[in-house]
């Protein structure tokens, strides 16, 4: 139950799926208590560090994004933000060259096979914790979240949309990097084609592709000539998102996280109630015992809780 970070520099080449521009990303270690930090370097030559928690982040809906007081941002963060959440990866640095992290396949995998095969190294800091007290609840235009008191980090999603591909889905299990791994990394981002036209003309979606998105003709059907990963790739993708959205809380939760008809807006405004309530969480170490220097620990925390008490 220890801090961690990757254990060799990572790099990633891709575009971003709004911008449809180059990308180019490293993933660098970072000391203990530095949590998930972007750098973005400017086309002037100038470099901004921007953590990756929720009070640096804005609500929005198409994606994740995080800035700083100046209007630098970087969008499209959340499936880095679960392949490094899920994995273990508590301190890291992301020196990234634009203002959009690359899409690559559209979900976390790309990311979670290189952690993994790159490894990750123990740190001599404990970990800290938030854990769940009592239940926290937002509503927004029909859709609901809810945090909960649980025993581990536990994700419960359900999605409901008015077409055939998709209807009424669900996905409940306990975070583990394997299960992550194997359920929900190469789930990927999906929508609709008769949303292409307006995405396009509003700026967005400008690198979107069958490579990286699973598209949903006007009459309910698959786009892509390979069909689905899994039969509830939908669902799947938004349970996705929630891990990535919950990792700007500044610490893994120990609690249930649940939410029907969410998305990245929903996650955001429940993750802001919990952590501006001091009543509904507690920061805690969990007993450890002390091994040597590990790769691939299950567990991860980032950063100090955005809302919450300062832990560096």
């Amino acid at each position: 139950m220890y801090q961690q970070t990757i254990a060799a520099k990572i790099t990633f080449d891709g575009v971003g799926v709004h911008s449809g521009m180059p990308v180019s990303l490293n993933l660098i270690p970072a000391d203990a208590d530095t949590g998930i930090v972007f750098r973005r370097r400017l086309d002037d030559g100038a470099v901004r560090d921007i953590q990756a928690i929720a009070t640096n982040a804005p609500l929005g809906d198409l994606s994740t994004m995080i800035g700083d007081n100046d209007g630098v941002m970087i969008a499209t963060i959340e499936h880095l933000m679960a392949a490094l959440y899920a994995a273990g990866v508590d301190n890291a640095v992301v020196e990234i060259n634009a203002g959009e992290t690359p899409i690559m396949d559209g979900c976390s995998a790309i990311f979670t096979s290189a952690i993994d095969e790159t490894g990750l190294v123990s740190q001599p800091v404990k970990r800290r914790y938030i854990k769940i007290l009592k239940r926290v609840t937002v509503e927004h235009n029909g859709a609901r979240a809810e945090y909960r008191p649980y025993n581990t980090t536990r994700f419960e999603v359900e999605i409901e949309y008015d077409c055939d591909a998709i209807g009424r889905q669900s996905y409940a299990a306990d975070l583990t990097p394997d299960r992550f791994k194997r359920d929900l990394a190469r789930a990927r981002t999906f929508g609709f084609m008769k949303d292409v036209e307006r995405l396009w003309a509003a700026g967005y979606a400008l690198g979107s592709s069958l490579e990286n998105s699973v598209v949903i003709d006007v009459d309910g059907g698959i786009v892509n000539p390979d069909g689905l990963r899994y039969e509830d790739e939908f669902v799947r993708h938004k349970a996705l998102d929630a891990v990535g959205d919950q990792a700007l809380a500044g610490a893994r939760i120990l609690g249930c996280y649940s939410s029907y008809r969410g998305g990245h807006r929903l996650n955001a405004m429940a993750l802001r109630a919990l952590l501006a309530d001091p009543t509904a969480y507690e920061i805690v170490e969990l007993p450890v015992r002390r091994v040597d220097p590990v790769r691939h620990a299950p567990l991860v925390a980032v950063a100090a809780p955005a809302y919450g008490p300062q832990m560096l």
